[in-house]
């Protein structure tokens, strides 16, 4: 459709939905990858614990979790800069690739050491993926479907969390398969995926192109290093006698906080309201919702005795909430602030996670477990689409790429650190059934309900509508 008025050049108007004719298979490419990584990331948190027992590494269990989050780090923020220098095209072909060798890598891997490699060079790229995508999304998409973009990647989860954690199973159960396939399977549909995407974005090659003028920002490269080992040494304390293993810790912790001043946006460190608390909240609560995602298929198996594929089922019920909770805010749209969708989000974050940690201090009946985590899953719907919706519209075309990447940096430290520091209390404190995880990652979403007023930009802050 085309608006004309006298005197004046025909004006394309802007896409109504994200399914218009000129969006169309970006719009199906990129859900496309985000169900390919929703059923890899939701397949590996069900099948950890077999593949952690056959390459005898169970002590390595939580390292391979936070490797690939610590790893990324690094991948972000090299792609983030070279996608505001070169725009997002070659930047996520080169990100996907990187994924894709470390997937080879995993399935193929010996040892669990090796395994733990794969999931590094995995973390990478995989991470890294997702800023060109935003970039994409706030370059080629009108503000106005900002919300419904989001929440249509939210829904991609909803396939895999109904049957990804079965299949995963089923994969790491059945004879002559194994949980190799998880890794290597994944292939074979990425790059079809990828190529739906390629038209529409060569003709909005325009809209994609980078500023050659942006620099080369070495010394965030170095920091990005810095605090990637340095959470690796929170998780690689744990191995170390007591009272080593804490000097190490919070000195690798206070590390990562001086790593990260330079990698997220001026005044997070002291959460300063509205984009700078987007980031900070956005890695809190995605580290109390994702340690605790991990642990929690491994109680079900080794405290309730479910099979792999029953306990990933666990995650199915979050997976959909969380879609649902994700359509909810994409139709509300501007009716449901950002602050206020993360106020809502991060109370019903809190509850249920007391609910899990109920649940395994006092050997609650599974279906507890099963509730809670559906309620937490649309807790997160509802406030992570806004996390990414907030700081697009708070940053400058010259640094959506720096911003997207910061977010997606805060996330993968928050989650790499919260996974670490609840090995090490749960090792130190040797409590029963995973009390202490699950502690643990209450006090860091009771943390993120505190802060999470802050989103409301300073400039908005008498606004209470």
């Amino acid at each position: 459709m085309r608006h004309e008025s006298p005197g004046s050049e025909a004006v394309p108007s802007e896409p109504a939905t994200i399914m218009a004719p000129s969006l169309r298979w970006l719009t199906v490419g990129m859900v496309a990858l985000i169900v390919i990584a929703a059923f890899e990331s939701l397949a590996v948190t069900t099948v950890m614990p077999g593949i952690a027992a056959e390459l005898d590494g169970e002590e390595l269990f939580a390292l391979a979790f936070a490797v690939p989050f610590a790893a990324g780090v690094v991948g972000m923020v090299v792609i983030g800069n070279w996608t505001d220098r070169r725009g997002p095209v070659v930047p996520l072909i080169v990100a996907g690739s990187v994924f894709a060798v470390g997937l080879v890598i995993a399935g193929l891997a010996p040892t669990m050491e090796v395994f733990v490699l794969g999931r590094l060079v995995h973390g990478l790229g995989g991470a890294a993926v997702t800023v060109p995508i935003y970039v994409i999304v706030a370059r080629v998409y009108p503000p106005t479907l900002h919300p419904r973009i989001f929440a249509a990647f939210a829904a991609a989860w909803v396939v895999p969390s109904i049957i990804g954690p079965a299949i995963a199973g089923a994969i790491a159960d059945a004879e002559g398969i194994g949980w190799r396939w998880v890794f290597l399977g994944v292939l074979v549909i990425t790059v079809p995926a990828a190529f739906l995407m390629a038209a529409p974005l060569f003709r909005a090659r325009d809209a994609v192109a980078g500023d050659p003028s942006v620099p080369w920002s070495r010394s965030r490269f170095g920091w990005a290093l810095v605090a990637a080992v340095a959470a690796l040494g929170v998780s690689l304390s744990e191995e170390l006698a007591a009272p080593w293993r804490w000097v190490v810790a919070l000195a690798s912790i206070a590390l990562v906080v001086v790593a990260a001043r330079p990698l997220l946006p001026a005044g997070a460190l002291r959460v300063a309201r509205g984009l700078p608390a987007a980031v900070v909240l956005r890695m809190l609560v995605a580290g109390a919702f994702f340690a605790t995602e991990l642990y929690l298929p491994y109680l079900l198996q080794s405290e309730y005795e479910l099979t792999p594929a029953l306990s990933g089922v666990v995650l199915t019920g979050a997976g959909i909430s969380w879609a649902a909770g994700s359509w909810l805010q994409g139709r509300l749209g501007a009716r449901l602030t950002n602050a206020r969708a993360v106020a809502i989000g991060t109370a019903t974050l809190l509850a249920a996670l007391v609910a899990v940690l109920a649940t395994a201090a006092f050997a609650l009946p599974v279906w507890c477990a099963f509730a809670a985590w559906t309620v937490a899953g649309a807790g997160m719907g509802l406030m992570y689409p806004r996390f990414t919706v907030s700081v697009l519209e708070l940053s400058p075309v010259s640094a959506q790429g720096f911003n997207s990447s910061a977010l997606t940096i805060g996330e993968s430290l928050g989650v790499s650190v919260s996974i670490s520091v609840t090995a090490l209390v749960a090792g130190a404190l040797a409590f029963d059934a995973f009390t202490a995880e699950f502690a643990v990652t209450v006090l860091v979403a009771l943390v993120a309900l505190l802060l999470a007023a802050r989103m409301r930009p300073a400039a908005s802050a008498s606004d209470r509508g």
